[in-house]
């Protein structure tokens, strides 16, 4: 169910299409709609029917991402399984509706500066339309008005290019930060503001600034332009919003009222309007939705609390479950179940035998009560916008332009790991680079600053809908396909201990023989148990070597490693066929030409 169920029965015949043509209104209709600010504001409230449910905004990040690992396999990653046969997103309804109002927004019976407002509210949708469409698919083409039956050679034309488009999408948020006179939302954060525009700006203008630099395109306007840009429309959030963090990380995506002093931008839900969604079930069932995991090599990037990286510490490669939550970012427990996890006055731990196949069960965007583990019961709200984001904006937006100081990471990447429970290196940039992070993830990255910060915003960030966008405006694609190996484990065919409370809790066995001889050793009279294999072509969950001639990292799927892909077409999303027989002047982005597949290349 949408965030708004809204019933405007004088503009509701304005939403029965889809084509970007003008639909037929009379002009009482639009007397009562554009002659006053309520009916500004009543058709207004269409434009927030955009954005996605809370259900499945929970869930933008269950399926392609790097550091994760799922249940199968996401289309647009594995070889040949994606065209433009079945692409999808080019669709522009909502800009139609959004175009509509602008133009007609102009009664001088309501002030000038109301119109503005609302004006500036439709620009921030239009340009919110414009990010999603450029981000999957490059050029687009610019509407600016509702189209005419006749005007077919702009329905029907070419693509506009990148760099017209996203000027025109800045210049519609500047618009928007500039006339939108609301600046506060003080109970549930739902209604765009003008902080939220300054701090979408920063995200719009990140991603440009950062997709040129990486991608080496030569446009009109510079990566260092947009990057300006970014770091100065987060400083307008930084300096007058009067938002800041807020001490409880978890309780930004476990309440059903989020958290004011730092969500900009939240979707609510509702108990007593029935307004529910189904984020715990589908980040608890094993059955309705991917089944994600995180993968031991990201579990790995986690700080120690004195602000060390956890692989310096002696023997990091051989810890099990216990012992690698303890000393750690907190962010880490509130992300994952985690050693003396409880719900409901119970302990807790991750499903072995079923969700949690690599040992890593997230909780983030779960609550602690089960009454929505197997059903739609749901209401605490989904962020979209928060102010964390924005801080990490900022100090990426900097670093890029080298022009971070140490003030502004202790201002930054200083406060959000102070939050996570972390002491040292808060208040000095970093000058030593972390073999581990350049290794493993960025090995094109030298730049300390740099490699830390995408550290902190993955950390940060994690499940809220940004990794996928992050690595391709990075350039950093390949990492969709890494293997997914998961947590230490010191043996199969044996009772394991893994949150050492002296009671046994799982037993990975590889035979009949091997459960029978553990399950005569376990203190449990009901342990997890999980058959595994040695075989590294074994399409249940694998055992892989550890190297230190006992252990075992479980793994999930590596005999498919070889169907992973990604190649420089992949940036892209293809055109869907249907749009391109429609209009025969669309040429389709490039390497997807005449239905070829995702094959690497």
């Amino acid at each position: 169910m949408k965030k708004y169920i809204l019933v405007i029965l004088a503009i509701g015949f304005l939403f029965s299409g889809c084509e970007m043509d003008e639909p037929a209104v009379t002009s009482t209709d639009k007397g009562a709609i554009f002659g006053s600010a309520e009916g500004l504001s009543a058709y207004s409230m269409s434009f927030y029917d955009m954005f996605l449910s809370a259900s499945d905004q929970a869930i933008v990040e269950q399926s392609l991402v790097d550091y994760g690992a799922t249940n199968t396999l996401s289309g647009f990653t594995l070889l040949n399984s994606f065209s433009e046969n079945n692409s999808s997103g080019w669709s522009w309804s909502d800009l139609r509706n959004i175009n509509y109002f602008i133009v007609n927004c102009t009664d001088p019976a309501v002030p000038e500066s109301v119109r503005n407002n609302y004006i500036g509210l439709a620009r921030f949708f239009r340009a919110w339309f414009y990010y999603d469409k450029i981000r999957r698919f490059g050029d687009v083409p610019w509407v600016d008005h509702p189209l005419n039956p006749d005007e077919e050679a702009i329905l029907y034309g070419s693509r506009d290019s990148r760099e017209l488009v996203m000027e025109k999408v800045y210049e519609d948020l500047m618009f928007a930060a500039q006339n939108i006179t609301r600046t506060a939302d003080a109970t549930q954060c739902t209604l765009i503001t003008k902080w939220v525009a300054y701090a979408f700006a920063s995200r719009v203008c990140l991603f440009e600034g950062t997709f040129r630099k990486y991608h080496n395109l030569t446009l009109t306007t510079s990566a260092a332009t947009w990057l300006k840009r970014s770091e100065d429309a987060a400083n307008e959030v930084m300096k007058q919003s009067g938002k800041s963090l807020n001490n409880n990380y978890r309780a930004l995506f476990t309440s059903d009222n989020p958290p004011t002093s730092e969500t900009l931008l939240a979707i609510a839900s509702s108990a007593t309007l029935g307004v529910k969604h189904n984020a715990n079930w589908r980040w608890t069932s094993e059955t309705y939705g991917t089944g994600l995991n995180l993968i031991r090599p990201f579990i790995c990037t986690y700080l120690q609390k004195d602000g060390t990286p956890y692989t310096n510490r002696a023997g990091w490669q051989y810890e099990d479950f216990y012992q690698e939550f303890q000393n750690r970012d907190t962010r880490l427990n509130a992300t994952l179940r985690y050693p003396g996890y409880m719900r409901e006055g119970k302990l807790t731990l991750p499903v072995y035998s079923g969700y949690a196949r690599l040992g890593y069960q997230p909780i983030k965007l779960c609550v602690d009560a089960t009454i929505g583990d197997s059903q739609t019961e749901s209401t605490h709200a989904i962020q979209l916008v928060r102010f964390g984001e924005v801080l990490l904006n900022y100090a990426e937006a900097k670093a890029e332009q080298g022009t971070l100081t140490d003030a502004d990471w202790a201002a930054t990447i200083g406060k959000l790991r102070a939050r996570g429970g972390i002491t040292g290196g808060l208040t000095t940039k970093p000058t030593v680079a972390d073999q581990y992070m350049k290794d493993t993830y960025f090995p094109g990255i030298s730049d300390p600053v740099i490699l830390e910060i995408r550290r902190e915003r993955a950390v940060e960030l994690m499940f809220e809908g940004f990794r996928f966008d992050d690595l391709r405006r990075w350039k950093c694609g390949d990492l969709f396909k890494k293997s997914w190996t998961g947590m230490y484990i010191s043996g199969v065919n044996k009772p394991l201990d893994v949150d050492h409370n002296n009671t046994h809790d799982v037993i990975y066995y590889t035979d009949n023989a091997g459960l029978a001889a553990a399950v005569a050793l376990s203190n449990n009279a009901n342990p997890y148990k999980v058959k595994v294999s040695t075989d590294p072509a074994a399409t249940i969950i694998q055992v892989h070597a550890a190297g230190n001639g006992t252990g075992y990292y479980l793994a999930w799927y590596t005999n498919n490693d070889s169907k992973k892909v990604w190649g420089p077409k992949q940036y892209f999303y293809p055109i869907p066929v249907g749009a391109l027989n429609n209009n025969p002047q669309l040429v389709q982005n490039k390497g997807w030409e005449n239905g070829a597949t995702n094959d690497g290349n």
